[in-house]
């Protein structure tokens, strides 16, 4: 089940997100005027890629964070846990 109200409360994690969306926005702003310049479409296309890989790696940092804070809110968790989670979010680095 999703849980809804799991939210963002680390000062220093929101800014870093805040940080990579901001530098993003300009890429896709970027990327508005080199289609309203005519660049070629490859050129496009790469820069287009470029903030989605961004995009999913703002993503993968978001749940990483989380499963952080969860982590250090559980308080004690045996080794095998931690390590699962420092798993998964190796996974999410890699793949997203």
């Amino acid at each position: 089940m999703l849980r809804e109200d799991l939210k963002i409360t680390d000062p220093v994690a929101k800014k870093k997100l805040i940080d990579r969306l901001a530098r993003i926005e300009g890429q896709l702003r970027g990327i508005q005027d080199m289609i309203t310049h005519q660049e070629p479409c490859g050129q496009i296309a790469q820069q287009m890629a470029a903030a989605r890989q961004a995009l999913n790696k703002v993503f993968s940092e978001l749940i990483a964070d989380e499963l952080s804070a969860v982590e250090q809110s559980a308080g004690k968790i045996s080794p095998e846990v931690h390590d699962r989670l420092i798993g998964i979010v190796k996974i999410l680095s890699k793949f997203s």
